[in-house]
């Protein structure tokens, strides 16, 4: 399995209020269907991925109060063997993916749209839905030895 393309087709970030108190971040993330397609220039049937990822911004006090929300959608262009393909689509028939192309799918969606999440909530000033690593200072020790 190789990626051949990755797509947004649609951005939507919306800040609805200032957040405080405790915030609670959900995220979801679906394929919303499977098909195939043809790579006109290279001559070669490829899986287009349609996904749908989205995150809410939401008071843990009131789970119905939501702070913001950013939602992507787009399409993953991925090459397969005939005989993948056709399990693939067979098992999306019942809307199934199998474990082996499921994971690998969604990791690539969460590492393109994690980092434009990233960007759109220090822009939106919304708390980011992935814990930023610290630098932890040793309160014995003050001194820099580099």
């Amino acid at each position: 399995m190789q990626v051949v393309g990755f797509n947004f087709e649609k951005i939507t970030a919306e800040k609805k209020e200032q957040a405080t108190g405790k915030i609670k971040i959900n995220s979801n993330i679906k394929i919303t269907n499977i098909t195939e397609d043809k790579v006109k220039s290279f001559s070669i049937e490829v899986l287009k991925f349609g996904f749908e990822f989205s995150i809410e911004h939401l008071s843990e006090e009131d789970p119905k109060k939501q702070f913001g929300e950013i939602v992507f959608r787009g399409s993953i262009i991925l090459t397969v063997d005939k005989k993948q393909q056709k399990e693939i689509l067979k098992d999306w028939k019942s809307k199934k993916i199998p474990d082996s192309v499921r994971n690998p799918v969604y990791n690539i969606i969460l590492s393109k749209a994690n980092l434009k999440a990233l960007q759109l909530e220090e822009e939106l000033g919304l708390p980011t839905h992935i814990q930023m690593p610290k630098i932890a200072s040793d309160q014995k020790d003050k001194s820099y030895t580099g």
